[in-house]
């Protein structure tokens, strides 16, 4: 049981970090349905401005999450004003091939300018153990679900509570309503970029802090199993992608935790294809039946 409760902790600072990247997808799903697959190289993006920030000017931990949320939402306003707006009345696969090609022009660019090498990422926080019970619990483990905690909360106030909030969700249940209502549909959909954008790159930051190392191709394999998180709390639900980002984080690190390491990313994969059989719109979505 120590070591289930050890893996549960390990996984609960993994979901942290998935959970952050699914909150993107959702929301720019849930607002445009688009499945925005350059959301992973934004994360990426967002440790390299992390690292960037720690190393030339020097700040600490929160003002490097706080720059890095800033660039990375200014990146994604960009990015949905340059190659996702003119595609607005598109066919979705035109938008989906598009993301896919901002995601390789991403990848490619920071290759160019950063290189193709693995750079060590600076530690800002102590690195403490604590034993609780038998339990390890490190503080960069303590700071990261924290922040998470408190970046998830301060979204929902705004969903919830904000002029801005209520103008996504009327835009995410009838856009063309929300037009007619005097609600500027193009700002609301930049703004739900730039809020998805800022919390991938405040986990970019964080998990350069928890693996200690960054480079160009972090955002693929993370960016998936984000999207699957999505999927399996209900891709345009909100705290669905939350429930799924902690759900596919402590499954992975329980199955490394009992020597499946090898096997850690196929049971997410496993994860997503029995989720699609059993319950298409995921955990927390209702089947949605179209009239014809």
């Amino acid at each position: 049981m120590t070591v289930f409760f050890q893996q549960l902790i390990n996984g609960l600072s993994l979901g942290s970090i998935y959970a952050l990247i699914a909150l993107g997808y959702t929301m720019v799903y849930g607002i445009i349905k688009l499945i925005n697959f350059a959301h992973g190289d934004i994360y990426m993006l967002g440790a390299y401005f992390g690292f960037l920030a720690i190393t030339y000017l020097h700040v600490g931990f929160f003002p490097a999450i706080l720059i890095s949320m800033a660039l990375c939402a200014i990146l994604g306003v960009v990015i949905e004003r340059i190659a996702y707006k003119p595609l607005r009345n598109a066919t979705r696969i035109a938008a989906l091939i598009t993301a896919i090609g901002v995601s390789y022009f991403l990848e490619a660019g920071t290759q160019q300018v950063m290189g193709t090498s693995v750079r060590a990422f600076p530690q800002v926080l102590n690195n403490q153990v604590f034993d609780i019970a038998g339990l390890r619990i490190t503080e960069q483990q303590i700071y990261i679900f924290v922040t998470t905690i408190v970046l998830m909360l301060i979204l929902q106030f705004i969903v919830k509570k904000t002029k801005i909030g209520r103008a996504m969700r009327a835009v995410s249940t009838d856009s063309d309503a929300a037009r007619l209502m005097g609600i500027n549909v193009d700002a609301t959909i930049s703004i739900t970029f730039a809020i998805g954008s800022a919390l991938a790159g405040a986990a970019g930051v964080l998990v350069g802090i928890y693996y200690s190392s960054i480079n160009p191709l972090m955002g693929m394999l993370p960016g998936i199993k984000a999207f699957i998180a999505a999927v399996f709390g209900g891709i345009g639900i909100i705290p669905g992608a939350m429930f799924g980002g902690f759900f596919i984080g402590i499954c992975e690190a329980i199955v490394s935790g009992y020597g499946g390491s090898l096997f850690k990313d196929a049971v997410v994969y496993i994860i997503l294809i029995v989720i699609l059989v059993i319950k298409p719109a995921g955990l927390l979505g209702k089947n949605v039946k179209e009239k014809v």
